[in-house]
């Protein structure tokens, strides 16, 4: 059965740093995109970025860019996001996705986990 689990959210400052962490099982990690998804309160998913099979190769949305870095380790099926200068408007629900973005922000169709809180406030 396929399972994302995310991990390494909480409450943070602006302009400071958090690491996110999706471990995933039970489907071939390495051969899928995946991607991050997040989601505030009474606002509908946003995609945030795309890594392509090996790593090589990642896409982000404008809001996230240059902030942002996504990544993985098929050998430890893991998906990450490092976030830099963190700003209020990131505060949301964080997902991990299988899929790009058409198929991330699917929450049954990019099998969402259960997601990490990122709060950013002073």
């Amino acid at each position: 059965q396929v399972q994302l689990v995310e991990s390494g959210g909480g409450l943070v400052q602006p302009g400071g740093s958090l690491r996110l962490s999706c471990a995933a099982s039970g489907f071939t990690f390495s051969g899928h995109y995946m991607s991050w998804v997040r989601q505030a309160p009474g606002k509908g998913p946003e995609w945030v970025a795309t890594i392509s099979l090996s790593g090589t190769s990642t896409l982000y949305a404008d809001s996230v860019k240059g902030r942002f870095t996504i990544s993985r380790d098929n050998a430890k099926n893991t998906l990450y996001l490092q976030m830099n200068s963190l700003k209020p408007e990131d505060t949301a629900l964080y997902f991990c996705a299988r899929g790009p973005p058409s198929i991330a922000t699917v929450p049954s169709r990019g099998s969402w986990g259960q997601g990490t809180q990122v709060t950013v406030s002073s």
